[in-house]
């Protein structure tokens, strides 16, 4: 053993071999020794977060980008701020590495011996590691150098085989400590699969597809999060099948693909993926998650819908469980089932629409402005919002990112800031975020504009919680009816943040001022961009009128 190698420096590479190249943080006296001295001399950058649950959501979109990420914070005050954060990870199955640093075994122990207590402390040792059991497949205390590289280990593999949140309570008189180096690098578990269910499964499903007459496929998140994406690709080229996504799995296959017909998120998708959707004989669901998010309005129909998901085969009375999405697709793929070339509509080329530049934005008309700006190296995210609606039909041949199963509003404008750390330098990052939403989470300007961070950040100003309305009670948007009073909105001058956090805003009322301010925000690359789109109060997405309850 060597006495220079400690748990600080055990935990720091462990992270780096797994992909980590950023932490987010807030200072703490509980971390900052173990950021001071163990993150800050490594390869892994120190991005000083400006609270828990903006630096959660940074970790967060990082992860789905680069496939891990991590956030170090301070006992029970820092980490049960990150909770929302955590649960919403948890949810969409984010691999997130949450850092708590704790409070020494001598205060521990002083502390339920005696009472005397140490700050941030709740109820003794216990309190943080219950809560986040129930949002993470691992917690760990490493209070012990012997036992921290196990502890460490069994958690991390977790996390990435579960492609979800672990939580480590670091004790800050464990750092220094010596510890064994790592033995090796740290992989995935492997995925079973019962070999008489996977057979059977396979079997079952490729019958039914090689009889249907106008099959689908529609691809879930799942193919995202177990990087399963070329299998798929390759499995629908084969079948020549059709495929539409969710909106939690949009992006997740190429959109300009010829078998792709669109987004399917009930009564929210577009006219042909409802037509084709109405008219298929048999859909097959890899890896979809069923919510009143994407449903919408739209009963599924469970006798000719097979879902692949959470390890098992559901098709009407069917049922096979333990098998693995990605064993059951290379199965179907080598089954050899093929089909004739589907007769699908040409995808209408886009054209930007003919507005006059001094007319009045509308919340549709700015979806149907935005696309122009679209590329294959743009990155785009919505939050959760009217702009779930717009962006659904939005055609983006890159990356998209929204937490559409969690829905916790205000996450995507601090998720930008882990999305342009883990993107590709070529690549550009706008999101679009609800003015609600935004006001909760606004401070991720600082951390953007600290690191020179450039996303795109239009928050679309309708001065109302409009989703929240539009749930409840949607009559109000084509009514005189008043809206909710608590879904009213205090004011803000969203551009003039730019002053304060030192970054550049506009605002925009008409399309002429949209798109001098696009063309500013693009040509502006060292600091984020926020664009106030003002819209009528009751103006929403096309696609969200089918609601008029």
């Amino acid at each position: 053993m060597n006495a220079e190698y400690t748990v600080g420096h055990y935990l720091v590479d462990r992270l780096h071999q797994l992909g980590l190249e950023h932490l987010f943080s807030i200072a703490g006296d509980y971390t900052i020794d173990w950021v001071n001295n163990y993150v800050e001399p490594s390869p892994i950058q120190v991005i000083e977060e400006v609270n828990e649950l903006n630096a959660g959501y940074a970790a967060d979109g990082y992860a789905r980008v680069q496939g891990v990420g991590a956030l170090c914070v301070t006992y029970s005050a820092g980490a049960l701020c990150a909770v929302n954060a955590i649960a919403g990870a948890y949810t969409e199955r984010v691999p997130v590495v949450l850092i708590s640093g704790a409070p020494s075994i001598k205060q521990t122990v002083a502390f339920e011996q005696t009472g005397f207590s140490a700050h941030h402390f709740i109820s003794g040792r216990q309190t943080d590691l219950q809560v986040y059991e129930y949002i993470t497949v691992a917690t760990g205390r490493i209070d012990n150098p012997d036992l921290a590289p196990m502890l460490i280990d069994q958690a991390l593999t977790r996390c990435i085989t579960e492609r979800r949140p672990v939580y480590l309570e670091l004790l800050d008189d464990i750092l220094d400590l010596e510890c064994e180096r790592p033995a090796g690098a740290l992989s995935p578990a492997r995925i079973m699969s019962d070999e008489a269910s996977l057979e059977s499964s396979v079997a079952t499903i490729g019958d039914e597809l090689g009889k249907a007459a106008n099959p689908l496929l529609w691809v879930g998140v799942e193919v995202d999060r177990l990087g399963l994406q070329e299998q798929t690709l390759a499995l629908i080229h084969q079948l020549n099948v059709p495929y539409v996504t969710q909106l939690l799995s949009k992006g997740v296959l190429p959109e300009d693909d010829p078998l792709f017909v669109g987004v399917f998120d009930g009564q929210a998708s577009s006219p042909a993926v409802k037509e084709l959707a109405q008219g298929s004989d048999f859909v097959l669901a890899l890896g979809v998650w069923l919510t009143d998010l994407n449903s919408l309005g739209w009963d599924v129909d469970f006798g000719k819908t097979a879902f692949v998901s959470f390890d098992a085969v559901k098709y009407g009375s069917y049922f096979s469980p333990q098998v693995a999405l990605g064993q059951f697709i290379d199965g179907l793929t080598a089954k050899t089932v093929t089909r004739p070339a589907p007769s699908l509509p040409g995808a209408a080329a886009y054209e930007a629409p003919q507005v006059e530049p001094t007319d009045e934005i509308t919340y549709q008309g700015f979806f149907d402005f935005i696309p122009q700006f679209i590329e294959r190296d743009t990155i785009v995210g919505s939050d959760a919002s009217m702009n779930y609606f717009g962006s659904l039909l939005l055609a983006v041949p890159g990356r998209f990112v929204a937490q559409s199963s969690y829905s916790s509003i205000g996450y995507i404008a601090p998720a930008a800031t882990g999305i342009c750390l883990a993107k590709d330098a070529r690549q550009r990052v706008i999101v679009f975020a609800g003015d609600g939403g935004f006001q909760m989470s606004a401070q991720c300007l600082s951390t953007q504009t600290r690191f020179g961070l450039d996303p795109i950040i239009f928050v679309i100003n309708n001065g109302v919680y409009g989703v929240e309305q539009w749930l409840a009670d949607a009559s109000v948007f084509y009514t005189d009816a008043p809206f909710f009073k608590s879904c009213l909105l205090h004011p803000w001058k969203y551009s003039k943040l730019a002053d304060v956090f030192g970054c550049r805003g506009w605002e925009v009322t008409t399309y002429g001022e949209l798109q001098d301010a696009i063309s500013g925000a693009f040509a502006n690359s060292g600091s984020p961009s926020i664009i106030d789109v003002v819209v009528p109060d009751k103006s929403i997405p096309s696609n969200a009128e089918w609601k008029r309850r």
